[in-house]
């Protein structure tokens, strides 16, 4: 019988997990209990993703203000550090800076603007055209930042982030000075101790710094690199994909977790004879277009997946097949013709004209960001997705 549904993505609620808790088997078995429940039935290509805050909890992977201070003053010598392009976060940036300003004494806080790397925006493009203010070219302080915009409030948690990471930097006991560039190197005018805070850039901003004579440069994902004192740590990542646990501590990214997927994906083969894919997922890569919020503050999508989930799409355009190739055909005769192009594609579309406009990403980025957008970020409960049906096209049945 022919399928009448498509992909189909469920959130499968779970238990609160703690620190030691077997992530393989609650995985499993809560799959496993939704597929009675709601009276489905697993298949093989199938996908479950965990989010990367479970694996991490499980890991017990946590470092504290006083462990990223002592890290920071290790590494970059606990005196004048220059702090640059971080993205404007409660959740993900501010313990963070609180730890590394708790390892200095003084802090050159460098904001990039009009947004932040992420799209946070400290001000808008209009009220940089108003003040005759060059973004590429010019430095501002914070007197003059203050003089052309004001107090800035972020649109949706109403947080002035200029005032708000000063004060954090002072109630660590150290010095504060902000300012304004979108040009890495200009930092060195002030240190040449530098920790630079973007995600995505941060390779490029790391070079360009050493190239321009910077003496000490540590990106993010250089700190927490290691246990301190006994802390949780990332080898990979560093503080990079990090969230505010309490007011004095982060939870980092998950360490290694390939063998988590694999032994999950081994676990429904034993139990059900279904080969599923396994992914641990973080923020989706998907941009807001009201708040102009790019969501990917993880280094990455996935920290870990199945070798199934490898690659991107090799999709043909329904549409285009419909429009050009077969035009002249409608109903049965049309969708037979459909069916024939899809079985007998080529394995690498690349190039293809009816492969246009299909969405040229790695699956594990779309996969991600579908499943990120099915828990969602707060209490729904469901850690742990169940995605069917996606590697299928118009012929399965």
């Amino acid at each position: 019988m022919e399928r009448r549904v498509g992909t189909v993505s469920r959130g499968i609620r779970c238990p609160i997990i703690r620190e030691g808790d077997d992530l393989v088997k609650m995985t499993v078995d809560n799959v496993l209990e939704a597929a009675k429940s709601e009276g489905f039935e697993l298949r093989d290509r199938d996908v479950i993703a965990l989010t990367e805050s479970i694996v991490a909890r499980s890991q017990g992977n946590y470092a504290t203000v006083d462990d990223i201070a002592a890290d920071v003053k290790a590494k970059l010598g606990g005196e004048t550090v220059g702090v640059i392009f971080p993205i404007l976060s409660r959740n993900r940036f501010a313990i963070n800076l609180r730890g590394i300003a708790k390892g200095c004494k003084k802090v050159v806080l460098m904001l990039s603007y009009p947004s932040d790397e992420v799209g946070n925006a400290l001000i808008t493009y209009d009220q940089l055209d108003e003040a005759g203010i060059n973004p590429y070219s010019d430095v501002l302080t914070l007197e003059q930042y203050r003089k052309y915009f004001g107090e800035n409030k972020h649109e949706f948690t109403g947080v002035d982030y200029v005032a708000y990471y000063s004060d954090i930097i002072k109630e660590a006991g150290a010095e504060v000075e902000v300012i304004f560039a979108n040009q890495a190197k200009t930092i060195l005018n002030y240190t040449d101790c530098v920790i630079n805070c973007d995600i995505h850039t941060r390779v490029r901003t790391k070079r360009i710094l050493k190239e321009a004579g910077a003496k000490k440069v540590f990106g993010l994902d250089d700190i927490m690199t290691s246990s301190v004192n006994g802390s949780g740590y990332n080898e990979k990542y560093g503080l990079l994909g990090s969230n505010k646990s309490t007011e004095d501590k982060v939870k980092l990214f998950p360490k290694e977790c390939k063998d988590l997927v694999l032994a999950i994906q081994k676990e429904i083969l034993d139990k059900t004879g279904k080969h599923v894919e396994v992914m641990v997922y973080g923020d989706g890569a998907f941009k807001d277009p009201q708040g102009k919020i790019w969501e990917l503050a993880d280094p990455v999508v996935s920290p870990a997946f199945t070798d199934g989930l490898i690659g991107t799409p090799n999709e043909l355009k329904l549409k285009y097949l419909a429009d050009n190739d077969f035009a002249n055909l409608s109903g049965q005769a049309l969708k037979e013709a459909i069916e024939k192009s899809i079985k007998t594609k080529d394995a690498n579309l690349k190039g293809n004209m009816a492969s246009q406009g299909t969405t040229p990403r790695q699956l594990t980025d779309l996969i991600g960001s579908l499943c990120d957008l099915t828990s969602g970020s707060g209490d729904k409960g469901t850690p742990v997705i169940l995605i069917q049906g996606y590697f299928d096209n118009y012929t399965a049945e």
